[in-house]
């Protein structure tokens, strides 16, 4: 693939996984594994095709409506994956960054949070940004509270993204045929290109990931001109 045509900024949206257990009958909890373990095999991926920031909305501020049991088997993933993400990120040398609230996560992850950030703050070729509690609608409040605040600066200012000094995305995938944004970075994803996947997430591996990034290629981004 051209170098430039490889997007600097991907985000994936890994929808399906409930549905991938069903279909395989198992538990959601088994679709859940199934898209952590993917997850991994899709960093290593971005990071070799040239990927500078790779983003996974890995829980969303909706989520929370799910039923107590499933929310509690998600986070206990999310919290026990951190640290074979921790490990794997320092020898990847990857930035690992979060994305969303940190107000309702629980002590035990904010802390495993709060230290790989930390820790793998000096590293600048390659970062994962785990969208964790995030929501386009609470983004944007939680930048007007501060605006209200800091009236010379601007909404942007304090979009999540902005904080952490990672650019827009330039390719945004959504798996399992939903054709929706969801609300995800409302104002980050303006010019985005947005690629509708039909596999269910647990299906979708680096050659699908690949043809992904290959359609992108073949598009033409105007941004509006």
């Amino acid at each position: 693939m051209n170098e430039k045509s490889v997007p600097n900024h991907v985000v994936i949206i890994p929808d399906g996984n409930r549905r991938w257990a069903k279909e395989h009958g198992n538990p959601a909890s088994f679709g859940h594994f199934k898209g952590y373990e993917r997850i991994k095999e899709l960093i290593s991926y971005a990071k070799e095709q040239g990927i500078s920031y790779f983003t996974i909305w890995a829980f969303s501020t909706e989520n929370w409506s799910r039923s107590k049991d499933e929310v509690d088997e998600l986070l206990s993933l999310i919290t026990q994956g951190f640290d074979e993400i921790h490990k794997e990120a320092h020898k990847a040398k990857t930035r690992i960054v979060h994305l969303g609230r940190k107000d309702r996560l629980g002590d035990e992850l904010m802390q495993k949070i709060s230290l790989v950030e930390e820790e793998t703050k000096g590293y600048t070729d390659f970062c994962v940004a785990l969208a964790i509690d995030y929501g386009g609608e609470d983004e944007l409040r939680r930048a007007e509270e501060q605006l209200l605040v800091h009236k010379e600066l601007s909404l942007k200012d304090f979009l999540d993204t902005t904080r952490l000094s990672i650019p827009n995305p330039d390719l945004i995938i959504r798996t399992s045929g939903e054709c929706r944004t969801s609300g995800f970075m409302p104002l980050q994803s303006t010019y985005a290109e947005w690629i509708f996947e039909k596999k269910l997430f647990p299906d979708f591996d680096t050659t699908s990931f690949g043809d992904a990034l290959e359609e992108y290629r073949n598009r033409k981004r105007r941004f509006g001109k």
